[in-house]
């Protein structure tokens, strides 16, 4: 297992050539098109696909271009780019594996739509094409001067639609701009895109920009045109760039005709896109640490029915959750010591309530020697501690939290695995604390084990929502929340039940420190020669 880091040595453009719906009109706008995985993989780890054409009704106009797929990964399913518009008429589906595109003549897939009783729904088109491993990004800032005016009661709301050419002529949108309102002299925000999603890492490609304005219907109108290539755009490293904006159809009825306006190129950068794999062999390390609920809530250890309780022949849901994640991660700590805590029990000899109390009884250090250690002393404690309340959080987080503040240039990087049962006792803390590490490089994994409802760890994995406390925001999501019995395999293999967990538990840690890692503008040092 690969621990989610997402390096995969190949990708694949998949896009839609022509879909012919009924009656018999090529998609264009108001159409849109869905990619949704099957759930059912196929060989190779490819996973079968169904693509489905949808209209939008006339005044619902949220995506007025054509959709167009994503960029997909040959093991990974395909990935929808976005919700359709919310009023839609289902014109037809399809059902492709990744693997027929590619592996069919030049690229090209056709299927026939499906799914509506007695009616011919028409075909689809796809293409695929292999993108390059180029890992440099490009970030740049455009603006205009004297274009068109388009609109009666004012100027102009202008936007750029970027295109990539393909092997065969054809051309797939890649980046739009924001819109900036009545103006014929825009300045559009810096935007940034990957160099093998602008050209496919080749420079002499052409890159193809509309000008647009903007009209709330959908129905934009076209300015002009010209066209560039990575190369041409890199001179703007040292140099303005301009170039004329350009509508053909002006430009045929118009003998005096010069141009709709120019856009011109004011910066340009490329860096190198790093990735988990690039720091840690750079030398940095994966602190791992462990707090386990030791709460009434879980049940007494010693009956079949408490969460803790490990039979000859099966292992907690703890442990298993534990064994899970933790024997993935140990391969990226070098010195294989994790520090583990229990909350939530009165402890020996005088019976307080603790919640960071050492697993392994020793407060000046609370490392224990692997998983299997971690595993050995979380036993123990449910021998000699007794399980209590409430669920607090913030304790073990603060915890960790001021280690990692100890060190913050890259070279380490904290992983805080929380296992519990329930509801969380003091909410407000844990927010303040989660905010406050969400500057330091630190995650959060939190996994929930029993049948309780964890809404409030929802709340706390702000994939939705940035997490706030006290009208501050989390500096970046490092939670990652997942409940244990999603993961359960109904045949009872606690094998595959924790490669289920571990697979989904571990897949943002890598982008989470990648995140922490640019925003700190920290560069992965250089892999010590063999």
């Amino acid at each position: 297992m690969d621990m989610g880091t997402r390096c995969w040595a190949r990708w694949m453009a998949l896009r839609l050539a022509h879909a012919w719906l009924f009656p018999q009109e090529p998609a264009g706008p108001g159409h849109l098109l869905q990619v949704r995985p099957s759930g059912r993989p196929l060989c190779a780890g490819l996973g079968e696909q169904r693509v489905e054409g949808v209209r939008t009704h006339r005044g619902d106009r949220q995506h007025p271009e054509p959709r167009l797929c994503p960029q997909v990964r040959p093991r990974l399913l395909l990935r929808g780019e976005a919700k359709p518009a919310l009023r839609c008429d289902f014109l037809g589906q399809a059902f492709v594996a990744l693997g027929e595109v590619i592996g069919s003549q030049r690229g090209r897939l056709e299927r026939p739509l499906t799914g509506v009783p007695g009616k011919r729904c028409g075909t689809i088109l796809l293409l695929a094409e292999e993108l390059s491993n180029c890992r440099d990004i490009v970030t740049m800032q455009l603006c205009a001067n004297k274009l068109d005016k388009k609109d009666f009661f004012g100027k102009s709301d202008p936007f750029l639609v970027f295109y990539r050419s393909n092997e065969d002529g054809t051309f797939t949108i890649c980046h739009k701009t924001e819109v900036v309102k009545n103006t014929l002299n825009p300045v559009w925000q810096p935007f940034t895109i990957p160099v093998r999603a602008l050209c496919n890492g080749d420079y002499d490609r052409t890159v193809k920009i509309d000008v647009y304005d903007w009209d709330r219907d959908g129905s934009h109108d076209f300015i002009g045109e010209f066209a560039t290539s990575y190369r041409e755009l890199s001179r703007a490293q040292s140099q303005f760039t301009v170039y004329e904006v350009l509508n053909p159809r002006k430009k045929c009825k118009k003998k005096k005709y010069v141009n709709s306006g120019t856009v011109t190129l004011l910066s340009f950068s490329v860096e190198s896109e790093f990735t988990f794999v690039d720091y840690i062999r750079g030398g940095t390390q994966l602190n791992f640490t462990v707090a386990i609920d030791f709460t009434a809530s879980n049940g007494l250890p010693s009956q079949p029915t408490s969460l803790h309780y490990a039979s000859p022949y099966q292992l907690s849901a703890y442990a298993l959750a534990l064994k899970a994640v933790g024997e993935i991660i140990q391969d990226y700590d070098s010195d294989k010591l994790f520090p583990a805590y229990g909350f939530g029990a009165k402890v020996p000899p005088d019976g307080k309530i603790s919640h960071q109390f050492p697993l392994n009884n020793n407060v000046d250090n609370p490392s224990c020697a692997g998983i299997e250690g971690v595993l050995e002393s979380y036993l123990q404690s449910l021998r000699t501690v007794q399980l209590y309340g409430p669920t607090n959080f913030a304790p073990v987080i603060n915890q960790v939290a001021g280690i990692a503040a100890q060190v913050t240039d890259g070279s380490q990087y904290h992983v805080l695995l929380i296992i519990t049962d329930g509801v969380i006792s003091d909410m407000l803390q844990t927010k303040e604390a989660i905010v406050t590490a969400s500057s330091l490089p630190m995650s959060i994994i939190i996994v929930g084990v029993g049948p309780a409802e964890f809404e409030a760890m929802e709340e706390l994995d702000g994939d939705e929502v940035r997490l706030s406390s006290r009208g501050r925001y989390a500096e970046r999501d490092i939670v990652q929340f997942v409940p244990f019995r999603d993961y359960v395999d109904d045949s009872g293999n606690q094998v595959l039940s924790m490669a289920r967990l571990a697979k989904d538990v571990l897949a943002e840690i890598p982008e989470q420190l990648l995140s922490y890692m640019k925003t700190r503008d920290i560069k992965p040092r250089r892999a010590d020669p063999e």
